[in-house]
């Protein structure tokens, strides 16, 4: 969930540092480090600093700091809060110094071994003990490498790890296992990080490191060893970021520009995959007309926003491809017995493709049975990506706000053309093809339709920033939408909010409904309309106050108790994907009201890699 990046080079190296950092603060920004190997005085200059990136930043304009080789982190807390103390690097005996994303699972039994000879502590951190195992290790032997190498056959969980040496300046040996982490090729300089973004500005050509690869870094040279200790060879290739999307450009928050760039984010995403009034089977590569082919079923699997994309696409595949299709959280997928049905069709959603309880899902249906697996992510380079059968990439762009907005919509016009593929092969006739394939055509100016309402959406915000609880209520198709809508109240606005299938209100909610309690409805004129409208006049029968927002042809005015935003009609099909839009507003401008820090709320982190 951290991020960290390092450098060798022959010039200075903090102010590239720390320009990383700021572009890698999505993955963490509880506290913030930096520390350089100062060549003449055979030191480490370190800096640690409760808070975010900024404030290091100003540090070390402050005080300047200067170095050839240095290493750094912006963290994300699990074992320790947020404090100077706990943040990295990590020192030890003033000469072992490292970075840490991951967490190892047998801290404490090492801990207290390396406590048992003399070695101490200053942090609640699971890291420290890499750095003085490291340390141990390499007063043994003087040998950096080798010290690294031992010490990561002792760790037990996941890492992705850069490590300095006082005495061996001009060097960092770094490795992985679980956790992201690229190589940056430069032409007299190379670096780490967790992300190629954070290196944007230096190097477009990466080298990705697989499971268990460790590297020896010099300005000049790269080493690599594979899990099993062999000298492998990796290679570079291009990858070319968009100079524009790591930039907020005109608005206040990443979250707001992201939420606008919607419906190009659709443009991009149907492109050169629909054509003649068709899906074009080709855009998911030669193996995927004969996968589909033998498919008798589907599971999904996600976290958090990914999870309700797929909870709406269930809808879709039992519905229009007709085929049985299974959802599941990564996080308690990965932990039950399974029961594999035959031929089946394993699909991992992750906007990073790097989220751990999705990797380690997919990797755990790969060795349980499923026929095959399929990647819907957002990074083409990802491990997700490079590990399954099949990849379905989103094309949202780079998504910087910690709150998904444009790759859940990306995912689910994915999904939809994946339904599409495969209820060819089944239920779905030509003409019904033609119309959704219709729709789907025009979805990007529908989307600009609804990013108009953003004016009526605000009204809403100032009626219920103050409420400390919502409700969000939807079905069908529309109920994991209702999910999302309160996912994201939460997250950026710091409301409780309940996301809730409309017709179980009376079983458990309704309890709660009183002149308090704002209920968002979704309720356009579907087939579910008459059932969706009986159970609003039960909020307001018990004094709630209505928020609706709906279509033309649903029929439904404002009154004192209810506000009423119309959305453009659209096909049904594609209603979640105009539904989503004018939450992700109503929890952004709530967010605003209120003051918080919308792109990295408190306690968050865009990446989840750790479990």
């Amino acid at each position: 969930m951290c991020g960290i990046v390092g450098a060798v080079a022959h010039r200075d190296v903090p102010g590239i540092l720390l320009a990383g950092l700021q572009r890698l603060e999505y993955r963490g920004y509880d506290s913030a480090g930096i520390a350089v190997q100062i060549r003449e005085a055979a030191s480490i200059d370190r800096r640690r600093m409760l808070g975010k990136v900024a404030d290091l930043v100003e540090d070390v304009k402050r005080e300047p700091m200067s170095g050839h080789s240095g290493i750094a982190h912006t963290r994300w807390a699990t074992h320790g809060a947020p404090s100077e103390q706990n943040a990295h690097p990590h020192i030890s005996s003033d000469r072992i110094c490292l970075v840490h994303n991951g967490i190892i699972e047998n801290f404490e039994s090492l801990r207290d071994e390396l406590k048992g000879t003399g070695r101490e502590f200053t942090s609640e951190t699971d890291s420290e003990v890499i750095v003085h195992l490291v340390d141990s290790y390499y007063e043994e032997s003087k040998d950096l490498l080798r010290a690294v190498k031992e010490a990561i056959q002792r760790l037990e969980g996941a890492y992705a790890i850069g490590v300095m040496c006082r005495d061996d300046p001009g060097r960092i040996v770094a490795a992985r296992l679980g956790s992201p982490l690229v190589v940056g090729v430069g032409i007299g300089e190379h670096y780490i990080a967790s992300d190629v973004l954070a290196l944007r500005p230096v190097t477009d050509r990466f080298i990705y490191l697989e499971e268990g690869d460790l590297v020896d870094i010099t300005a000049d040279a790269l080493s690599f060893w594979n899990v099993e200790d062999e000298s492998v060879i990796r290679t570079s290739i291009r990858v070319q970021v968009g100079t524009d999307e790591a930039d907020k450009g005109s608005y206040r928050h990443y979250m707001h520009k992201e939420i606008h760039e919607q419906a190009s984010v659709v443009r991009r995403t149907l492109e050169g995959r629909i054509g003649a009034e068709r899906v074009l089977e080709a855009a998911l590569g030669v193996e995927a007309p004969a996968i589909f082919d033998e498919t008798e079923s589907i599971t999904l699997v996600g976290c958090g926003t990914s999870y309700y994309a797929a909870s709406v696409a269930r809808y879709w595949i039992e519905g229009i491809a007709g085929i049985s299709c299974n959802v599941e959280i990564a996080s308690e997928f990965r932990y039950r017995s399974l029961v594999v049905p035959p031929k089946a069709l394993f699909v991992s959603l992750s906007q990073s493709g790097e989220t751990a309880d999705t990797l380690a899902a997919h990797r755990i249906a790969a060795e349980a049975g499923f026929a095959h697996t399929m990647a819907i992510c957002n990074v083409p380079t990802s491990s997700l990506a490079r590990e399954s059968e099949l990849a379905f990439f989103m094309n949202a762009g780079v998504e910087i706000g910690v709150a998904s907005t444009k790759a859940f919509t990306a995912q689910l016009v994915d999904l939809l053309l994946l339904t599409i593929l495969m209820g060819r092969r089944r239920k779905l006739n030509r003409s019904a093809e033609i119309e959704l394939v219709r729709w789907l055509s025009v979805l990007d100016r529908a989307v600009e339709e609804v990013l108009s309402l953003e004016a009526q959406i605000v009204g809403v915000a100032e009626e219920i920033m103050d409420r400390p609880n919502a409700l969000f209520l939807g079905r069908g198709t529309l109920y994991p939408v209702a999910l999302e809508g309160a996912l994201k109240l939460k997250e950026v606005a710091y409301i409780h909010a309940e996301g809730y299938p409309a017709g179980e209100l009376k079983h458990g909610p309704l309890a709660l409904v009183d002149e308090d309690m704002p209920v968002v409805a979704i309720a356009p004129g579907n087939d579910l309309l008459e059932k969706v409208r009986s159970n609003l006049q039960e909020v307001r029968a018990r004094g709630g106050r209505l928020y609706v927002f709906t279509d033309a042809a649903a029929g439904f005015s404002s009154s004192d108790d209810v506000s009423v935003i119309e959305l453009p009609s659209i096909h049904q099909v594609l209603a979640p994907i105009s539904y989503a839009i004018p939450l992700q507003l109503l929890a952004y401008h709530v967010a605003v009201l209120r003051g918080t820090d919308v792109d990295q709320p408190r306690n968050l982190a865009k990446s989840v890699t750790v479990e």
